[in-house]
């Protein structure tokens, strides 16, 4: 039977204690922590495989014997964005961060974007995506003007009501966009954020499209794929990668639909990688700094977890962790800089398996790529002899 490997990315969800929290700022971040200390936080099947076990977990109650892998990993990248964590999973170390730009972008990005586009330029500031159009929609909708704004993230997004310019039009200004962002202004994503209804109770639309930079070396999918195997992509991994080595793409529209979308690919034959992201633990609740909400989606999540677990092949293995950490409970509305869970679980997956700290996210990428019986050539350590039985 083929080997399939699931990697499902929970967005955001750290697990505390990065010894270089204190370079981002981020001293004393655990999402997990806070979660946890919710009333509507119940994981069970995360925590039979070892959530609970994970070194650093101090104020929790651990399984006696897990039923998977599990351990914590660190950051090597000097950053703590969706686009840099998930490069590092799939064996890309970034030397350098990403660009920011916590006061807006420079005139002569500004400039070429009016030149490029031929409309003004709303905002240019950090923003937050439902208040900006709040805030500008009205001027938006009247001029034609472009809402521009920025994040804490290495993002440009690109506001625009359905009415007054179309979805397609829109991607088109963020194609341009993407090509403007490059060399030193290289964000790691061009966003479009459309939005619809009128003045007082506009709302964004699920026609979200994210332009990527390319990823400038090998990933764990370009050596699946040379080596001719199946690469499925649920959510945002496909706008992640800039679609390079992701055959087969599904879009959702939050953590429910991503996993239902997890669970058909669960049913189909392939051989190789299915990659997840489940974006609602850190868009929704953590970047709004909702924990009883991100705690009840995690809830929500292991009990999907559980269906599919109940569903895995014989050579089936599954990988859970996360891109960075979004405490809901820390200061401020951006992402902090945290360890990451790894769970790892599987018929051929040895039981009660401490992995420790892992000295890089890549190391998952160099593990699957032995998994598979492959050379490993992208950057990380494996930990498959461990872990197989």
């Amino acid at each position: 039977m083929a080997r399939r490997v699931f990697v499902i990315v929970l967005d955001s969800f750290g697990v505390g204690n990065a010894p270089d929290a204190f370079k981002f700022d981020d001293e004393g971040a655990n999402t997990l922590k806070t979660i946890y200390e919710s009333s509507e936080y119940h994981t069970p099947n995360m925590e039979a495989l070892g959530l609970l076990n994970i070194d650093g977990i101090d104020y929790a109650t651990p399984v006696e014997l897990p039923i998977g892998a599990y351990g914590r990993m660190q950051e090597v990248s000097q950053g703590k964005d969706t686009t840099i964590g998930h490069w590092e999973i799939a064996g890309i170390i970034s030397a350098k961060p990403l660009p920011t730009y916590p006061n807006g972008f420079p005139m002569e990005i500004i400039d070429k974007l009016k030149a490029a586009t031929g409309r003004g330029i709303l905002c240019n500031k950090p923003y937050s995506g439902t208040a900006v159009i709040n805030d500008y929609g009205d001027e938006h909708v009247r001029t034609g003007d472009l809402i521009v704004y920025t994040s804490a993230d290495s993002v440009l997004q690109i506001a625009a009501h359905e009415d007054v310019i179309s979805v397609e039009t829109l991607y088109k200004y963020c194609e341009m966009a993407r090509e403007i962002m490059q060399g030193q202004h290289g964000v790691g994503r061009i966003i479009a954020r459309p939005f619809k209804g009128s003045s007082g109770s506009y709302e964004r639309t699920a026609a979200r499209h994210d332009y990527s930079l390319v990823p400038p070396a090998d990933t764990m999918m370009d050596v699946l794929v040379r080596n001719g195997l199946d690469t499925l992509g649920v959510g945002k991994i496909y706008d992640i990668f800039a679609g390079k080595s992701i055959q087969k793409t599904v879009r959702i529209t939050d953590n429910v639909d991503g996993m239902r979308q997890t669970l058909k690919f669960q049913r189909e034959d392939f051989e190789g990688l299915c990659f997840v992201n489940l974006v609602d633990f850190d868009m929704k609740y953590g970047h709004r700094r909702a924990i009883d909400d991100y705690a009840f989606a995690s809830t929500v999540f292991d009990g999907l977890l559980g269906t599919f677990m109940d569903n895995m092949r014989d050579e089936d293995i599954l990988f859970i962790t996360a891109d960075h950490g979004c405490d809901p409970g820390y200061k401020g509305t951006d992402h902090t800089r945290e360890m990451v869970p790894l769970l790892v679980y599987g018929r051929d997956i040895r039981e009660g398996v401490n992995l420790g700290t892992r000295g890089s996210f890549a190391d998952i990428a160099a593990t699957i790529e032995e998994i598979f019986g492959l050379e490993v050539t992208t950057q990380g350590s494996s930990f498959a002899k461990e872990i197989l039985k």
